[in-house]
């Protein structure tokens, strides 16, 4: 079984070793050693990458010459480590992990641990999962939590950060565990290694941690949002803190550039825009009712739709979003006996089918038509159908259109 270095000395970026078994996973070459420091995947944290260093060249017999260490893996209490090529059972390597991804999933993970704390402490409010991104990373608490509380537990977890508390690792038996005040109980028995931040928080982890929270840095909670009856919260420590705050910095300047507002400003300035975008909406529907009337007049007049037969009208409208072709179809159908398609004229296009009520079209079955030859979806009834996502050259979408229309489009009998 492979000794775990990581477990004792999460430090530890760089060890010799000896190749075990070499054997594929999943397709890829891979391989045990008798030592490692290589931490697979487990408990929210992703794996270590590195390389593995020995004598000779690739393929050669005893020999490793320089492999990349792609993926760690956990398999039956073993760490395999899945490589870029093969290397010979036996062989002496030098392994080294790559120490800035592991020293950041350090930071994280013990951030982690004091920001799960302070939420207990503070408001016995449980984490349930942890999951680390490669940018942010997220706690599912077990209740839902105010902003207010939520700056509360940042600044408790930060004040434990700036004391540069000490991180200790012990190993105790399942009996010892219990008469411990763990945060949680442990989800597995035998010998347990424990994560000891000082005064603070006490708890059951595989995970590799800081030997002093000092060097987390800072933990920053940029995002909140409800989820399964709690909250989820998004969360950064360390170097990954200063690219969130950086982001949030570069934002924050070009927003209050292109809106000419002080930063403190700025919620008032976007809630002001919102507010003329609602108006203006309002003003766009109302002239496009206004309009539309005349539209269709004019559409009909220019299909020569004087007299009672129906009238079949296709065409492409510029300056008309959806909803105001919808507008149009719908006035022509509901004052003339007429089967319509009305398009928009940049791709990929919007349509509209529309008949009238005595006219026997399939408006459903005509968008399927035009979307099974020209792509895109919608729906609708078989009086009135829109979609979106229609891809070709217009002249071709509007005579299929007009083939389709034609095709069915008739009186219903009396």
């Amino acid at each position: 079984m492979t000794s775990r270095i990581y477990y004792t000395d999460p430090y530890c970026h760089r060890f010799d070793a000896v190749v075990t078994r070499t054997f594929q996973h999943e397709g890829r070459p891979a391989a045990l050693l008798d030592r490692t420091a290589f931490y697979p995947t487990s408990g929210g944290q992703p794996f270590d990458v590195g390389r593995l260093v020995g004598p000779g060249r690739v393929g050669e017999a005893g020999g490793a010459g320089e492999v990349d260490v792609l993926d760690t893996v956990d398999v039956d209490d073993e760490v395999v480590h899945v490589l870029s090529a093969p290397i010979a059972d036996g062989t002496t390597v030098n392994g080294e992990i790559n120490w800035a991804r592991r020293f950041d999933h350090m930071q994280q993970h013990t951030g982690q641990h004091l920001l799960s704390a302070a939420f207990d402490r503070l408001f016995d409010n449980r984490t349930m999962s942890f999951h680390m991104g490669a940018e942010l990373s997220t706690i599912d608490l077990a209740r839902d939590m105010s902003w207010d509380q939520l700056a509360r537990a940042e600044d408790e977890a930060n004040r434990i950060v700036w004391e540069n508390r000490e991180v200790a690792i012990r190993f105790v038996s399942s009996d010892e565990a219990a008469t411990l005040p763990l945060r949680k109980e442990p989800a597995r028995t035998g010998v347990l290694r424990l994560i000891d931040v000082k005064d603070f928080d006490l708890s059951a982890c595989g995970g590799t941690h800081v030997a002093r929270t000092g060097a987390i840095g800072a933990i920053v909670v940029p995002a909140a949002e409800k989820f399964k009856g709690g909250t989820r919260i998004t969360f950064a420590c360390g170097g990954r803190a200063l690219r969130v705050f950086r982001t949030l910095r570069e934002s924050m300047a070009g927003s209050v550039r292109a809106l000419s507002v002080l930063p403190q400003e700025l919620p008032a300035a976007i809630e002001r825009m919102q507010g003329d975008a609602r108006d203006l909406r309002r003003t766009i529907k109302k002239f496009q009712e206004s309009l539309a009337a005349h539209e269709a007049a004019r559409l009909v007049s220019e299909a020569g739709g004087a007299g009672t037969a129906s009238v079949v009208i296709v065409d492409a409208l510029d300056g008309w979003d959806a909803n105001g072709l919808k507008m149009i179809a719908a006035e022509i159908a509901q004052h003339r006996s007429a089967a319509v398609a009305l398009f928009s004229i940049a791709s990929p296009f919007a349509v509209v089918i529309a008949r009238s009520p005595d006219v026997q079209v399939d408006a459903t079955a005509v968008l399927r038509a035009l979307t099974d030859r020209f792509g895109g979806r919608g729906g609708g009834k078989s009086d009135l159908a829109q979609g979106g996502g229609l891809v070709g050259n217009i002249t071709d979408i509007r005579s299929a259109a007009r083939d389709a229309l034609r095709g069915s489009a008739r009186p219903s009998d009396p």
